[in-house]
């Protein structure tokens, strides 16, 4: 049988690679595929680990060469994701996690309409802010441009047929890890009408999966991202 594909996007800030990190230490049947990036390394990362970090001129021969899955720009990088190593891998039955920008997997939603395609949240704008300054890696003008691509990216949100909460790691990871094998009873699904998304999102259900509530949930946090953002311009000027 062959592995499925699995994509898991998120914010920036959102702690989606924490989560893909524990889901490879707690569930060790799966395979991660390590993304190609033209970025400089932060502190701490090792190349050929959490990335493969390449000129633009490599990247750019890969392209023509056809040999990502996907590609995207994000943040004045671009980003990629070999194709060989996951087709190598779903044809040996093994299931391929993807952790990418939602650029990407739009590209994947088209190309492999069987993947599995999650996007992990915080609840809402202000705790996305509290974690992106809080992992002290970033400028204040750097926090504030990864806040502005997620108002670009909060559109497709709804796209994505699973969102996962990200409150708590290890209760995030087992939510993902159902989902992915097809047990959705043992997480908590947010149900309800339009009109209760707010208690859905802020107090009930972990994951969100109809479309429905999946828009209210992604209008609210827009609006509470102009908050956001425009509170900094006015504290920068």
């Amino acid at each position: 049988m062959e592995g499925k594909l699995v994509v898991i996007s998120g914010f920036s800030g959102a702690g989606k690679g924490t989560v893909v990190r524990r889901l490879m230490e707690e569930y060790g049947d799966y395979v991660l595929s390590i993304s190609m990036t033209t970025r400089q390394p932060r502190s701490g990362e090792r190349n050929g680990v959490e990335y493969h970090f390449v000129t633009n001129e490599e990247f750019e021969d890969l392209v023509r060469q056809e040999g990502f899955l996907e590609h995207a720009g994000y943040v004045n990088h671009y980003y990629g994701t070999p194709r060989a190593f996951a087709e190598q891998n779903m044809n040996a039955g093994r299931d391929v996690l993807l952790e990418i920008e939602v650029q990407g997997a739009m590209q994947i939603r088209k190309r492999f309409p069987e993947a599995v395609l999650i996007f992990v949240s915080p609840r809402n704008a202000q705790e996305l802010e509290r974690r992106l300054v809080g992992r002290g890696t970033d400028s204040a003008e750097t926090v504030t441009k990864r806040l502005r691509q997620a108002l670009q990216e909060i559109s497709s949100v709804p796209e994505y047929p699973f969102l996962v909460f990200n409150d708590e790691v290890e209760t995030c990871a087992s939510d993902i890890n159902s989902l992915i094998r097809g047990d959705r009873g043992a997480c908590q699904t947010g149900a309800g009408a339009r009109a209760d998304v707010g208690a859905a999102a802020l107090s009930g259900g972990r994951i969100l999966t109809s479309r429905e509530n999946k828009e209210a949930f992604s209008e609210r946090f827009e609006e509470e991202l102009n908050q956001v953002l425009a509170r900094r311009d006015n504290q920068e000027k």
